[in-house]
């Protein structure tokens, strides 16, 4: 459970009630303690045990688009909605579409659907003057190797050379599901026919690092950066001394992002690489909660819920005077370094888990979350889900922490 800041409190009663779509118990929570009005609109069978804590909750099944997808909307309007709310990758078009209609405001749709789908998202950020990779939507196979080709050609690599891989990626999943690297003509030519259509890019060399921006009436209110050791392994917040540095430039991207997407409200999580050089290029961004327990970090590194702080950026209500109250100062305010590794099985049978003494008695060392296994079976991974807990690291240097999470990220919990 989190605590936002022990002193703060609403400056006066939101009229209406927000709709946070999808089901996450710590955003409940926080619109519960904030003292927000919410309904819930969930999945088919999540609806049950809020319905038995006396949560107001919508059932919707948010893969099903057809001509009876206004029903969702009325049944907002019906509790007095006033702002939908985005939880997960598969809520952000939905919310989009009853925040146009609900504020009668149609460029919050387009919007919803420019977060959603990755070549767009990359070639709105292109004619905005966002640095990003060369990209190409494909349908096809031939249409992946054209585009490899073009690559390498453009590199000037000559025949001996180790071809630069290019990325292939959906155009709508959540995060790094369905994401390959293509190396070889052999690579393509094993792709599934399912994948396609779908966009690939060219590889974009530096240290990969994420920044989630609360975002209210088109300010930054609070940025935070994460720094992957390994994506979607491992990761630190703040970051270490030297991606700190670039803080400033960082900000100035971000609110160039901010600006070329018209955000006006809520939570925004860009991903970014830094070349040796100290040049940034866009990867991509999403407009919900980032994935990696990453707003589990920031509370513990900075003291307050950001799952209230969404919710408090996401409304058109909130005051200036609020947010000043609720966020710290986000390079004076920073309590300790946070960071966590995410553990995957590393045989396909796994019987029991292993957690060393020498894990345990670290200094850093704060919790855990692994699970005893119930399968013999390893799931398989999805993107960068499917893990089997996670350790999180605390403590005041950065890089001891990022040594923690190489070494233990490495290690074998599973027998």
């Amino acid at each position: 459970m989190h605590e936002y800041n022990p002193g703060f409190a609403l400056s006066a009663p939101r009229q209406g009630k927000i709709a946070l779509l999808g089901y996450l118990i710590e955003s409940f929570e926080a619109a519960h303690k904030l003292g927000l009005d919410f309904v819930a609109v969930v999945p088919p069978g999540f609806e049950v045990g809020l319905q038995n804590d006396g949560i107001d909750a919508i059932v919707w099944d948010f893969d099903l688009i057809n001509d009876q997808s206004d029903a969702l909307l009325q049944q907002c309007l019906d509790r007095n909605v006033r702002v939908a709310v985005p939880l997960y990758e598969e809520c952000v078009e939905w919310a989009g579409a009853l925040n146009a209609r609900i504020q009668n405001n149609p460029r919050l749709f387009n919007r919803g659907l420019l977060f959603r789908d990755k070549a767009m998202m990359k070639r709105k950020a292109q004619m905005s003057g966002l640095r990003v990779g060369v990209f190409e939507e494909v349908y096809n196979r031939d249409d992946v190797k054209r585009f490899f080709k073009r690559v390498n050609e453009a590199l000037m690599n000559v025949d001996g050379d180790v071809e630069d891989p290019v990325h292939l990626k959906p155009t709508r999943a959540a995060g790094s599901v369905g994401h390959c690297i293509i190396r070889s003509n052999k690579n393509i030519d094993e792709l599934p026919d399912d994948v396609f259509p779908c966009m690939v890019e060219s590889h974009l060399d530096g240290q990969e690092f994420s920044v989630e921006a609360f975002i209210h009436n088109g300010k930054i209110w609070f940025m935070n950066i994460n720094e992957y050791v390994h994506l979607g392994y491992s990761q630190v917040l703040p970051p270490g001394p030297e991606l700190e540095a670039e803080r400033a430039k960082i900000r100035r991207a971000v609110e160039k992002l901010v600006k070329a997407f018209n955000m006006d409200n809520g939570v925004i999580h860009p991903e970014y690489f830094i070349d040796a050089e100290g040049e940034l290029n866009f990867g991509e961004v999403a407009n919900r909660i980032p994935g990696g327990h990453i707003f589990d970090l920031i509370h513990r590194a900075y003291g307050f819920d950001p799952f209230a702080a969404q919710l408090l950026c996401a409304d058109p209500q909130t005051s200036d005077a609020e947010l000043i109250a609720f966020f710290p100062d986000e390079v004076n305010g920073i309590q300790g370094y946070a960071g966590n590794v995410m553990i995957y099985p590393q045989k396909p049978r796994v019987t029991m888990l292993d957690v060393p003494e020498e894990l345990l008695s670290d200094p850093l060392y704060e919790k855990h979350d692994m699970f005893e296994p119930v399968n013999a079976k390893v799931a398989e991974r999805v993107g960068f889900g499917n893990h089997y807990g996670k350790i999180n690291f605390y403590g005041d240097d950065p890089e001891a922490i990022k040594q923690r999470l190489i070494q233990w990220e490495k290690f074998d919990f599973y027998k």
